[in-house]
């Protein structure tokens, strides 16, 4: 096999879980071959290089090798070649990811928690520390 069309070789590389999704994001402009944007049909041989821009991060490969059928991962991973520049990136973007702040701790209103709105609604109500929600004077008497 000397060439293989690009939306089958993204999926048998399992960089896309079906042909389907390699189809839809070749057609977004996301995947590029050899520096130009490229349709599904288009025909892939070894030596070709493949940038493709999965979420934030491009990733670019140097075509290896051929296959039209999917298989496992250590398999799939001879197809191709990652370029030094890209390991490179995606490192980075690892380390940034590891360094990051949480992003649930930069939030400072929301909704409250089971205790704070324990604590809004006696401050709300004003009960304070009464206990009983009767109109009955302190005395104890009722009308």
């Amino acid at each position: 096999m000397e060439r293989l069309r690009i939306d089958k070789w993204l999926w048998a590389a399992r960089f896309f879980k079906t042909r389907s999704l390699a189809t839809e994001e070749i057609g977004k402009g996301r995947v590029q071959v050899n520096g130009a944007p490229c349709k599904a049909s288009r025909e892939l041989k070894v030596g070709d290089t493949v940038a493709m821009r999965l979420g934030a991060l491009t990733r670019t490969v140097m075509v290896r090798g051929l296959s039209g059928q999917r298989g496992p991962a250590p398999v799939a991973q001879q197809l191709y070649e990652e370029t030094p520049e890209s390991l490179a990136a995606h490192a980075a973007a690892r380390e940034q990811h590891r360094l990051a702040r949480e992003p649930a701790l930069s939030i400072e209103q929301g909704r409250p928690t089971k205790r704070e709105r324990r604590e809004l609604d006696d401050t709300v109500r004003g009960w304070g520390s009464r206990w009983s929600a009767s109109l009955d004077d302190e005395s104890g008497s009722s009308r």
